[in-house]
């Protein structure tokens, strides 16, 4: 991994159409899956519309594998290059007042380069953090956590986030911490329902509850793939005090933003998972 990593990105580029083929073509790689989200996301779309983002989505996919490979042996100065933000002195100015800062970011592709805030976002006293979720195998987990660190980030469990949110405070650090929220609630996890892309949908409440109880700011990461190797991140505002909204409010505004973001460009949401496995219905 670390010698791919040091390949360029050019070059992975050529595994990563290789990895298409075989993803698309050859293995059809959960397509059934994607191919039903789809359909059932944009009903107003023909056949070949839905065939065509599906080709673009497993490019993109293919795109992400190889780029996040690069991470781990990318220069500070390229990935400044390849990702870029809007708006970012809305956070800045949070961060300069000592304020915690929540941000809410999608598995839009490609969320891992996202790590690099901790190179544009460089505020005395602050700290740049996301949440993750350990995984099951010990060299990967490690693996991931190292690349996700390199660029003056922390990652924080997301069992203990908030309790180590806290401990920073305490510690006069004033936090920017990332949180991927787009996935259905862990078993026993609280919920919000609403809708989103034409399903009763169960959205993570934890982000805003932590928002709320932290009196953090929240914005949200507004992620658009220009071309191959190339990412712009807009940031919006969701809240300027958690603190005075209620936690599923603050989720309504997220979803609502995230829903526009996957319709401007379909292809780059994360489409393989069975996101709306076990149907909710609303008010429920």
């Amino acid at each position: 991994m670390w010698l791919l990593s040091h390949l360029p990105l050019g070059v992975l580029y050529l595994f990563g159409c290789v990895l298409y083929v075989l993803l698309y073509y050859v293995a059809g790689y959960r397509k059934k899956v994607v191919m039903q989200n789809l359909a059932e996301s944009f009903p107003e779309k023909s056949p070949k519309e839905l065939r065509e983002t599906a080709k673009e989505f497993y490019l993109n996919f293919a795109d992400y594998v190889v780029e996040t490979i690069r991470l781990g042996g990318m220069s500070e100065r390229e990935i400044r290059s390849r990702i870029t933000y809007e708006d970012l002195e809305i956070v800045e100015r949070y961060l300069e007042e000592k304020r915690p800062v929540v941000a809410y970011f999608s598995h839009c592709f490609n969320w891992e380069w996202v790590t690099s805030l901790g190179v544009v976002a460089d505020v005395e006293g602050s700290e740049r953090s996301q949440v993750y979720r350990p995984l099951k195998s010990k060299w990967m987990d490690a693996y991931m956590l190292r690349i996700r660190e390199r660029f003056n980030s922390r990652c924080y469990a997301k069992a203990t986030v908030f309790r180590e949110l806290l401990r920073r405070r305490k510690e006069g650090v004033t936090t920017f911490t990332g949180f991927m929220s787009d996935q259905k609630p862990s078993h026993n996890d609280p919920g919000y329902i609403t809708m989103l892309l034409n399903h009763p949908t169960a959205m993570i409440t934890g982000t805003a509850t932590v928002a709320q109880k932290l009196g953090a700011a929240v914005v949200y990461f507004d992620m658009t793939k220009l071309h191959r190797g190339r990412y712009h991140v807009r940031i919006v505002p969701i809240a300027d005090d958690a603190s005075a909204m209620a936690p599923d409010e603050i989720t309504e505004r997220y979803t609502r933003l995230l829903e526009c973001n996957i319709r401007r460009q379909p292809s780059i949401w994360l489409w393989t998972h069975k996101r709306w496995k076990h149907p909710v219905e609303p008010g429920k």
